[in-house]
């Protein structure tokens, strides 16, 4: 980062928070209330940890339960900050878990009642082609999320391969669950919104203030799961 550190990035140190991105989270927190006291939370692309901070401050008392489980392509270590004893990362690629392994991670198998998803590809610079790659890591953990019920709302695209191996298994995440997922902003965004708003409650888009002006960052947050 070129140039003087910004008020983000200087408030993350000043807190204790791995990364400037914990001030994403906790506006949307702030604003849509998404998790509550003892929620079970999945954070896919949760290096360097940040959000895993922010959302274990929110589980409420460490009695009262809950559990911030992150998965990420490269190795995390939970932040000794803000984090307690029901924060725990996984080392694996995200494009490559079945719906089953991912609910093996959540409290007895029942799945998460909040999924955030972060992961942004690595940018090539090219627009249209990290565009693309943002989308298809955010269907992604749609089709976590919601299981076949996504596919089915999904245009007739959609390879009979994939229908046949994942069709089975219903989403991870519990009815009435919260998911949040960051997008490029492109003409591909339009097809997250036809495909979430029917599925859940309330769909809103928000590009949070943390957000560098440079970025096309913006944040589909999807509340109450149908």
């Amino acid at each position: 980062m070129s140039g003087t550190p910004d008020f983000f990035y200087r408030e993350a140190q000043r807190l204790g928070y791995v990364a400037r991105s914990a001030f994403k989270l906790l506006q949307m927190q702030k604003q849509y209330k998404l998790i509550t006291p003892s929620s079970s939370v999945l954070d896919l692309g949760c290096a360097p940890g940040a959000w895993l901070q922010v959302a274990c401050q929110h589980l409420g008392p460490i009695g009262k339960g809950g559990v911030v489980v992150g998965i990420d392509i490269k190795k995390v270590k939970v932040p000794s900050m803000h984090c307690d004893g029901r924060v725990k990362t996984v080392s694996a690629d995200v494009m490559n878990l079945s719906r089953e392994q991912v609910r093996a991670l959540s409290p007895q198998q029942k799945g998460f009642s909040v999924i955030l998803s972060d992961m942004c590809p690595s940018v090539s610079g090219i627009t249209s082609r990290d565009a693309a790659l943002s989308a298809e890591l955010g269907m992604r953990a749609v089709n976590l999320a919601v299981g076949a019920t996504a596919l089915d709302q999904m245009n007739d695209n959609a390879s009979d391969e994939v229908q046949q191996s994942d069709s089975r298994d219903s989403g991870v995440l519990q009815p009435g669950g919260n998911l949040l997922i960051k997008l490029l902003e492109s003409e591909d965004v339009r097809e997250f919104n036809q495909i979430c708003k029917p599925l859940f409650r309330k769909a809103s888009w928000l590009r949070p203030k943390a957000t560098r002006s440079c970025s096309r960052e913006i944040y589909l947050i999807c509340q109450g799961l149908r």
